[in-house]
């Protein structure tokens, strides 16, 4: 099953090294796991869609915002924790896993 790992950062913080990320890409790319990883960028280029219109910026107020990604494809999702457990932002912030539940594309 795939999973999306998320991370999150305070965008008023430096994020962790750079290193600790690579290494854990380049351990699920090893095992077959890794899907894609891709960092986000900065939240002052966010553009939304707020009840019709574009508005520059992201979420006002929501503290964390959406740094990075891992779609990774495991056998469980304590595996996928296991892996998100990983990322250097799981000790002093916020990783989420979330299944991916429609495999192949949206369906509509």
């Amino acid at each position: 099953m795939k999973y999306l790992i998320l991370i999150y950062r305070d965008p008023h913080t430096s994020g962790p090294g750079h290193d600790a990320h690579a290494a854990l890409a380049r351990d699920l790319a090893g095992g077959g796991e890794l899907i894609l990883a891709e960092t986000l960028a900065d939240p002052s280029q966010t553009k939304r869609v707020h009840a019709g219109e574009v508005v520059d910026g992201p979420v006002p107020d929501a503290g964390a915002q959406p740094a990075a990604f891992y779609l990774v494809e495991c056998e469980t999702l304590d595996c996928a924790v296991a892996h998100a457990a990983r990322a250097p932002e799981a000790a002093v912030g916020r990783v989420e896993v979330r299944p991916v539940l429609c495999p192949g594309g949206l369906e509509m």
